[in-house]
């Protein structure tokens, strides 16, 4: 019986804990969101060529290359809580400086600071690993990935709305600030309310080998691998479509920064109603590959149809049933990494990946925009023929989970 009553008061103490982080990252990604769908538009107000556009984009993504493993690792050894309300006042203080920037490039080396110090997903998916049973991570994973997307519901629209882009880069700087605002908000929220998840931070046995070492562990390893492949390939896809997409509509059908923002925050709404409802139910009846898999199957089909769309509406449509499918598959990719690894090196395995991730959204931007000037439906076909392969990763994956996951 006291074993029973302890087993629930851990589950009642993981569910807070999951949904005090959960409520100031909300808040945090709203501000992420405002941006976002405004950056091809801003790069433009300071009358930038295609290249340059480019090294906006793919800045942050440089700078999360370097930051996602450091503070996943870091986290490891000194705890989740000091890194977050770190990182997320960085971000703040980046956004400030954005909104000020006199030329594109410093713009993009804020970018780049505001990607290093922004690259904290892996310490927010390290929290939550610590404090869920094995069973329930990808459901987890995926209200994180929920709480992230209601940004982008919200996020989007409220810039297009803010963004005056006949004014030139004065014309940003007001969602800029309010970007800033929120993200401040944010870390005085994690500061005042979030409690740390790591029973054993500065333990000698997180100290462990360097990021390099790791590395070559984490791609030798049968599901680290596999995953930091496939985050790499369909990262490609997606991240160049986002890039372009701006560009690709506006060249279709001549929409504005607010009719991009509605695209977007539909695709928003979708992906958080499918992560809310549907992935961790999914994730444990069918398994957690299968469901990877499938929902890249999903993003890959809807890739192949966006270009043979024939009106607006289509569009939307369509982004939003490629945004569900991306909700039901990659919430298991951190769920299938925490399961196979040391509880003691999630965080830094959940960094390499993500790196993966931002080595994709720095080469896919440059390379979707150099199609995009070639065939503006082009980024399309090659990114669906690029993530193609991941399906078959996913599988893989699975099969080796299950030779080699502890149950924990």
């Amino acid at each position: 019986m006291t074993a029973v009553v302890s087993d629930l008061a851990a589950l009642r103490s993981s569910r807070a804990a999951l949904a005090t982080l959960l409520m100031v990252m909300v808040i945090n990604m709203l501000g992420f969101g405002v941006i976002v769908p405004l950056l091809p538009f801003y790069a433009r107000s300071f009358h930038a060529p295609v290249w340059e556009i480019g090294l906006l984009f793919s800045a942050y993504s440089a700078g999360s290359f370097f930051g996602e493993p450091f503070w996943g690792r870091l986290s490891d050894r000194i705890g989740r809580k000091p890194l977050l309300v770190s990182t997320v006042t960085a971000n703040c203080l980046c956004y400030l400086a954005l909104a000020f920037a006199p030329n594109i490039f410093v713009g993009c080396a804020v970018r780049f600071l505001g990607g290093m110090c922004g690259g904290n997903s892996s310490v927010v998916q390290g929290y939550i690993a610590d404090v869920t049973p094995v069973e329930y991570r990808s459901g987890r994973m995926a209200v994180l990935g929920a709480a992230y997307n209601i940004g982008f519901i919200f996020g989007p629209g409220l810039g297009g709305l803010l963004a005056r882009p006949g004014e030139g880069p004065a014309g940003f700087q007001l969602p800029l600030l309010v970007s800033s605002g929120l993200a401040g908000l944010s870390a005085l929220g994690i500061f005042l309310i979030v409690r740390e998840s790591r029973t054993h931070v500065g333990h000698a046995a997180v100290q462990g080998p360097n990021r390099w070492t790791m590395t070559g562990r984490a791609l030798r390893h049968p599901v680290v691998g596999r995953l930091m492949l496939l985050t790499f390939v369909a990262g490609l896809a997606f991240n160049g479509i986002e890039s372009t997409f701006g560009f690709w509509a506006s060249h279709r059908y001549n929409w504005t920064p607010a009719n991009i923002g509605f695209c977007f925050t539909v695709a928003a709404i979708t992906s958080a109603l499918g992560q809310s409802l549907l992935t961790g139910t999914l994730s444990r009846r069918y398994g957690q590959a299968p469901m990877l898999a499938f929902g890249i199957v999903v993003t890959v089909l809807c890739l192949v149809l966006q270009p043979l769309s024939p009106i607006g509406a289509t569009t939307v449509a369509i982004m939003a049933v490629m945004s569900l499918g991306q909700s039901i598959a990659f919430p298991n990719t951190s769920a299938l990494i925490s399961r196979s690894t040391d509880p003691d090196r999630q965080g830094q395995m959940l960094g390499l990946n993500n790196a993966m991730g931002a080595i994709a959204r720095l080469i896919g931007p440059q390379a979707a925009l150099a199609l995009f000037y070639w065939s503006p439906n082009m980024p399309f076909y090659v990114g669906a023929v690029v993530t193609a392969p991941a399906i078959l990763l996913a599988l893989a994956a699975g099969r080796a989970a299950q030779r080699v996951s502890p149950e924990r």
